[in-house]
């Protein structure tokens, strides 16, 4: 259960407090500051989802001030008066989820939610709110807030995708290629490719911002006891020259025989991926065109471990986009599973 903390300092805020902590409960569990407000936040930011403070926003400033990062990875902080009146998106609107929750926590306790973030008051997108929807990962924030601000001001942005949308695009946004381009997003597990970006935009120099999704399945098969560098390596190798982003990579997958396999899984463990395991006889049975291998079929039981994982681990609609790289014993192939996105809501 995701967690969110929640500060008063009046007998009135302590009063919206416990209101909200009824309202909210079904759904979190919520640490209420009680003393050491330093210690509190602390503990919030490390930790929970969103922190509410019920007061003047000079006390949350002041409070939050310290422990502030990065708006990828800062809690949201709301602010609400001690009237309950407004709820105020302070920090992390749109990374953070603040415009969201404030508006969800002003429904729950019959206020006007205050929203200041640029795209939001101007009707425009959010890319960062968009890619967090998707489950995309931004390539570069510098490339991020460019985006935006050409978004806002009005400049003709091209959209670029290899896999389905799902819906209609927002009106300041169209297909890239339909007309020339003065920023172009690209939604893809590939980079940029710098040729064809130039061929949609009307300069080189026009902001390119990549959207990564999660979807490519890394297949790998070695000998016994090969080292996590040497899996890492060939890994790096075949992802440089697929021109494929690490932050693509989504699991990786071999033969049950190698569940143990410390290299492999200190690989899996070093990307926080899981890394998924199935018998000879499920590999057997995954459907496609794979490279023979008759020391492989002896050794596992199975003619390839590499792109058969790879595919299956994969799911339905699942394509190979890399097939069986070998380089000092270990193996590695890469699929892609089936995927779509949504502009809207």
């Amino acid at each position: 259960m995701e967690k969110i903390g929640i500060a008063a300092f009046t007998e009135n805020g302590k009063a919206l407090a416990e209101k909200l902590e009824k309202l909210l409960e079904p759904e979190f569990q919520v640490w209420k500051y009680e003393k050491d407000l330093k210690q509190w936040c602390a503990k919030c930011f490390e930790q929970s989802k969103a922190l509410i403070f019920i007061g003047a926003c000079g006390i949350a400033v002041r409070t939050i001030a310290p422990f502030l990062k990065s708006k990828t990875v800062d809690p949201a902080v709301l602010v609400i008066d001690e009237k309950g009146q407004f709820v105020i998106s302070l920090i992390s609107g749109h990374i953070g989820g603040a415009n969201e929750f404030a508006i969800q926590v002003a429904e729950k306790i019959g206020a006007v939610p205050v929203i200041t973030t640029a795209s939001d008051v101007n009707g425009k997108i959010a890319v960062d709110v968009f890619a967090k929807k998707n489950g995309l990962a931004i390539g570069s924030m510098k490339d991020a807030k460019a985006m935006a601000s050409a978004i806002l001001r009005g400049c003709k942005v091209g959209v670029y995708c290899t896999g389905e949308i799902q819906d209609t695009l927002p009106k300041e946004l169209f297909p890239a290629g339909q007309e020339k381009a003065d920023a172009l997003i690209w939604i893809s597990e590939v980079k940029p490719d710098k040729k064809q970006a130039e061929e949609y935009l009307k300069k080189e120099d026009g902001p390119v911002l990549h959207l990564i999704p999660k979807i490519v399945t890394i297949g790998i098969g070695c000998r016994k006891n090969k080292t996590y560098e040497k899996i890492k390596d060939t890994v790096d190798t075949v992802l440089e020259q697929a021109g494929i982003s690490v932050m693509a990579v989504q699991a990786a997958a071999s033969i049950e025989l190698k569940k143990d396999e410390a290299g492999i899984k200190r690989f899996c463990e070093e990307l926080k991926i899981p890394f998924l395991t199935y018998t000879a006889e499920e590999l057997a049975q995954v459907q496609g065109e794979f490279e023979h291998s008759s020391f492989v079929e002896k050794t596992t039981g199975v003619d390839n471990v590499c792109e058969r994982s790879a595919l299956l681990a994969a799911g339905k609609g699942g394509k190979i986009i890399r097939k069986k790289y070998a380089k000092e014993g270990v193996t590695v192939a890469l699929a892609v599973r089936e995927w779509r996105i949504c502009f809207g809501k």
